[in-house]
């Protein structure tokens, strides 16, 4: 239902009382909210779509209103919604808790690169069917964390649920907001799982980014109905016919019917929600079979326990209902299970197709884990759901505490993090420099900022971090192969035969003008070429295989740099290849200092080795002898690069 088949309704005051005929019940609470309605002269235009019948009755001596219609022209198909239809839709959003038909539900998420509007599109979504009262409406309201705002982009999954009326119908719209970062693909595809469709939001002045292209084969893998919308048209250098065509091209999809609009300034707001409700397909009524529950989230509150959020595949779910979680085999009882509206609200029972949340007394946070099934304790489903693909972490580096006695802290609060963050992994680890701490696996160096600064804010830590790494494969001589990501548990030269490093594929999407810059930069990093194609006159697309060692430092930000900020990349895991890799080992005044040793490249071991040596020169206070700094391998030539420290009376 477009702008244009609205029409404009004039509510005038009737001397008589005549009784109106069939009116919706939803004006009573109309009328009750606005104040105006009941003094004796009053004329008030609603904008409401044509097919609803309101008027408002009056009790107690107050004046009837009857209701005329009047068609009018003047609105355009692209106008932003006047204020008079946001309350109305506020109207129609408090009864969100109300059930509707199986066939009635439309679940959706939010997928695009970072930075093309997804957080803005679903808070005028949230807006405009009255789920958010205007008072309470705040920028990025779903991205409820203050590193989120800070930073400006989504880092968590968030959900929520939406009431829309169309055709006179009521419909239940549950949204999920999804990350748009590389590091965070994972977050999204546990929301594409629990979707039937997804909007693929393409901001209309930057066009199709690598992110965008990674997100719509998720979405494909999961056979998912892709509405196209292209954001941010009120920009002056907006061009949504180009982009419409480089989506066809590139993506392979048809933007006949592409959705333009302007999440900011309101425009299209209306189209999209018709759109998911046309296009969209509605969930399996599969509510007669045994209740199984998909955890595609969950966190730890400390008044009640872990909170998980679920998708009903099958059956229906009650509260009071004895549950188990069919892969820890662990048994609750709901005590409350309810909605995420986008704040939690309580309802007696979900059915097939619903989103909701579940708390049940969760003390262990290894009992509820995401990707996990839940079903009834008695009448229990005979298999469970396939649940996700485990993740793999690409990068890791060591936590450690400042203070040791926080040792027992920051594990309980890995814990509790990792309950709402499946992708990272850790593992004890002790260091003769630092102690006890963590070696710790993440997605990407952006999730590791991101963990850090959580453990550090959100359970008041200081600590340390240590320098990125990857895993490595040794093959030995006694055909044992060996995981190593840290330097300090490499077998000795004379026990392994090859060191294999990870590979990933990485593809640039960059403007035509910094195809070279970029090709020597990956060249630079012992990068593979693969295959250059140009995806429209002015962009192209590169590939390289590149070793993920030398993609964790600054990789991104000279990326970004050569290309002036208009290059996008996105990168796969493709596997393991052998290289010429030594480790570097580290005496300072001939001692071996071993959380210092680093495994690189060959042909890159004198540069890092220089580096290190000088670094160390203007760190190490200096003293009344020599103290001699040798980088090298200890069990070939003893030294590579040496630079002697005078000493000097302080």
């Amino acid at each position: 239902m477009s702008s244009a088949e609205f029409c404009r309704l004039k509510l005038s005051s009737s001397p008589t009382l005549s009784p109106i005929p069939n009116l919706a019940s939803a004006s009573a609470s109309y009328g009750a909210s606005s104040p105006s309605l009941y003094s004796s002269r009053c004329r008030l235009s609603v904008v409401v779509p044509s097919h609803y019948h309101y008027a408002v009755s009056a009790r107690c001596r107050r004046p009837r209103y009857r209701v005329s219609c009047h068609a009018t022209t003047d609105v355009q198909s692209k106008q932003v919604p006047s204020s008079d239809e946001v309350e109305l839709s506020a109207l129609v959003g408090r009864d969100r808790l109300l059930k509707v038909p199986t066939s009635k539900i439309r679940n959706f998420s939010i997928i695009a690169h970072i930075d093309h509007g997804k957080s803005t599109l679903a808070d005028k979504l949230l807006q405009m069917t009255g789920t958010v009262q205007k008072r309470e409406m705040k920028d990025q309201f779903l991205d409820n964390m203050d590193l989120e705002r800070e930073r400006g982009i989504t880092i968590k999954l968030q959900a929520a649920r939406m009431r829309f009326m169309y055709k006179n119908e009521p419909y239940c719209l549950n949204l999920i907001d999804t990350p748009g970062h590389v590091d965070f693909s994972y977050e999204v595809s546990r929301s594409l799982a629990a979707c039937e469709g997804a909007l693929l939001v393409v901001d209309a002045s930057q066009g199709v980014e690598a992110q965008t292209l990674a997100n719509v084969y998720l979405a494909l893998e999961n056979n998912l109905e892709i509405i196209p919308v292209l954001n941010k048209i009120d920009l002056p250098g907006a061009e949504p016919s180009r982009v419409s065509q480089e989506i066809e091209e590139v993506v392979g999809l048809d933007c006949s019917s592409a959705i333009y609009c302007s999440a900011k300034e309101g425009i299209g707001i209306t189209d999209i929600l018709n759109a998911i409700v046309k296009r969209i397909p509605p969930p399996q009524d599969t509510a007669e079979r045994p209740l199984r529950a998909l955890i595609f989230d969950s966190y730890y509150d400390p008044y009640r326990g872990v909170i998980v959020y679920f998708r009903v595949s099958d059956g229906s779910i009650k509260k009071g209902d004895r549950i188990i979680f069919m892969a820890s085999k662990k048994d609750y009882f709901a005590d409350e299970i309810g909605v995420l509206s986008p704040n939690q609200l309580q309802v007696d029972e979900l059915y097939a197709g619903e989103v909701g949340y579940l708390s049940a007394s969760i003390r262990s946070v290894a009992d509820a884990r995401v990707g996990d099934t839940i079903t009834h304790y008695s009448g229990r489903a005979e298999q469970s759901l396939p649940g996700y693909k485990e993740a793999t972490p690409m990068v890791f580096c060591g936590l450690f505490p400042v203070d040791a006695d926080q040792f027992p802290e920051l594990r309980d609060a890995l814990e509790k993090l990792q309950l709402n963050d499946s992708a990272l992994k850790f593992e004890p680890e002790t260091s003769s420099a630092m102690g006890f701490g963590f070696r710790c696996g993440f997605l990407g160096l952006l999730h590791m900022e991101i963990v850090q600064e959580r453990l550090e804010r959100e359970y008041n830590l200081t600590l340390i971090t240590t320098a990125p790494s990857v895993v490595y494969r040794v093959n030995c001589i006694d055909g044992e192969t060996v995981e190593c990501s840290n330097p300090s548990l490499l077998p000795e030269s004379g026990k392994r035969r090859s060191i294999e490093e990870p590979f990933v594929k990485i593809e640039m999407l960059t403007p035509k003008d910094y195809i070279g810059s970029l090709m020597e930069l990956a060249q630079d990093r012992r990068g593979e070429f693969k295959e250059m194609k140009f995806i429209t006159e002015a962009r192209a697309s590169i590939t390289y295989n590149l070793p993920l060692a030398e993609m964790v430092g600054d990789f991104f930000d000279q990326m970004k740099s050569r290309s002036k900020g208009y290059a996008s990349m996105e990168y796969s895991f493709v596997g393991y290849k052998e290289s010429e890799l030594i480790k570097l080992d580290i005496l300072i005044n001939g001692d071996h200092v071993e959380p210092l040793a680093t495994i690189v490249h060959k042909d890159k071991a004198y540069a890092v080795g220089r580096a290190l040596t000088k670094k160390l020169k203007e760190l190490i206070p200096r003293q009344m002898f020599k103290v001699p700094i040798q980088v090298g391998t200890l069990q070939g030539k003893r030294s590579c690069s040496k630079n002697r420290l005078k000493g000097r009376r302080e």
